[in-house]
């Protein structure tokens, strides 16, 4: 059995109190690790140890940090394989996607931050008049907390720690309890790259330490990537001190098929490249709901059909495998109930449905979903407005691009949108009027380090780049 321990102060450590949380297998059902159950005593420590090397830290020259960011950017090339066995084994994200994408991808991420440390200690000059002049300067909030989600645990860790790094702050991460090993492995790795406090790693559950993190006067930012809900209950409990908050939060983002599109690359953009394989769905940016143009209503449902028909469920282990299984039993409650909720509600149902050990045979513990589609008139559906955080997407049907825009535009979340088109102008138009914080335009889930990437709406507020740890402070100089 595999164990892991928290990072603290430079040491690893179990939790305070000796609890663990066994960490399962989604493929299997099997529990294969267990981590740290941690509590207030550890998210005390954290804090402690992260303001302690603050001053340490934000003294040092900004190059100086972009040393210690290329060490990170070293280790990822090393352990790779390492890192992303881990991470598939915790939450089934298939290794093909976690070693031929991810790793590769976080490695760069961290070399982009160290490029970016002097950004974060820049300011502009103001000549007042001739005897005055103004001036502001950037500086780090002090402790930052960075929540992960399980579905992509070292990305996001990556898209946080590295810019809150950079900017001059120390860091305590909270990974999610469902899929913490392959962060704990990283700080056991990163142990011996940053000086002692400045990177902190603790898991457990979010009532017990997660809560106690966000509550505490020393955390000085915030930064949530989860559940819409999560980031609610995040915002009362920091009311009190005020802290500034950074959310990437739910989605249920459009993918809008008009008919002049390349048919083909859009079939794709909405199946393999959205919600059908990789991760099964559980991406807040997954465009889940299909809007396609009348006149290709019927081409398109065919051709999302013959390519759904490929994918391939199976150990996600397995470089031959497509997609893989839902991260828990929770969540996979969660989405075949709305399976349910769908033939309620009257939706037709394409293809997929079809659960459990009916669709891996033999992974039978495993929690397996289908590619499932449905189709729906009515975009007032359960299906068409919550979040199913899985393999389970539906198709409307439009005439007009206003229409298109009225139901894209139809929903409490506005995370991000894909349009297919070759019109030029509609591109523009639709870049512009489509609520949503990320917008593309004939290709989807493109997420390159050096543009923002956030939400409106429910989907939160704010993005994971350096400046965004880094507030700002005037100064007027009478000379």
């Amino acid at each position: 059995m595999n164990e892991y321990r928290n990072l603290i102060g430079g040491r690893l450590a179990p939790a305070a109190d000796g609890r663990t949380l066994d960490s399962v297998n989604p493929a299997t059902g099997e529990v294969w690790a267990r981590i740290p159950a941690s509590g207030k005593a550890d998210a005390d420590a954290a804090v402690a140890a992260a303001r302690e090397a603050f001053p340490m830290w934000s003294g040092m020259p900004a190059l100086g940090r972009a040393r210690f960011l290329r060490q990170v950017a070293e280790v990822f090339t090393r352990h790779a394989e390492e890192l992303a066995r881990l991470e598939t084994t915790d939450n089934g994200r298939i290794l093909r996607d976690t070693l031929k994408k991810d790793l590769p991808g976080m490695t760069y991420l961290w070399q982009i931050a160290a490029g970016q440390v002097l950004d974060a200690v820049k300011g502009d000059t103001v000549i007042l008049g001739p005897d005055s002049l103004g001036l502001t300067r950037r500086e780090p909030y002090g402790v930052a907390l960075c929540i992960i989600p399980w579905n992509s645990p070292i990305s996001t860790f990556s898209a946080k720690a590295a810019y809150a790094l950079a900017a001059g702050n120390t860091v305590i991460v909270k990974p999610a309890e469902q899929a913490s090993a392959s962060v704990l492995r990283l700080g056991e790795l990163l142990a011996e790259v940053f000086p002692p406090g400045v990177l902190n790693i603790v898991s457990g559950l979010g009532e017990d330490v997660g809560d106690p993190l966000v509550r505490h006067r020393g955390v000085n930012k915030v930064s949530l990537t989860g559940s819409t809900q999560t980031g609610q209950a995040i915002t009362r409990a920091s009311a009190d001190a005020l802290k500034p908050l950074t959310f990437e939060l739910g989605g249920k983002s459009p993918n809008i098929v008009f008919a002049d599109a390349d048919l083909d690359a859009a079939a794709r953009g909405v199946t393999v490249d959205s919600v059908f394989t990789g991760n099964a769905g559980q991406v807040c940016v997954a465009g889940s709901r299909i809007l396609i143009q009348r006149p290709v209503w019927d081409e398109m449902i065919g051709r999302i059909t013959a390519i759904a028909s490929h994918v391939t469920l199976g150990d996600p282990l397995d470089m031959a495998t497509t997609m893989g299984p839902i991260v828990s039993a929770g969540q996979y409650e969660r989405v075949t109930s709305y399976l349910e909720i769908a033939e309620k509600e009257g939706a037709g149902l394409v293809f997929g449905g079809r659960t459990g050990a009916e669709v891996v045979p033999s992974l039978p513990g495993g929690y397996w979903v289908a590619p499932t589609l449905f189709t729906a008139s009515d975009n007032s559906l359960r299906i068409c407005q919550e979040e199913i955080f899985g393999p389970v997407a539906v198709a409307i049907p439009f005439d007009t691009d206003d229409e298109a825009l009225a139901i894209s535009n139809d929903s409490s979340y506005g995370l991000a949108a894909g349009v297919w088109t070759r019109d030029l102008a509609r591109a523009h138009r639709f870049v512009r009027d489509l609520q949503s914080g990320t917008v593309w335009v004939n290709t989807f889930r493109q997420m390159p380090p050096g543009l923002p990437f956030g939400g409106i709406k429910d989907s939160g507020y704010g993005h994971d780049a350096v400046l965004e740890y880094t507030r700002e402070k005037a100064a007027i100089i009478q000379t």
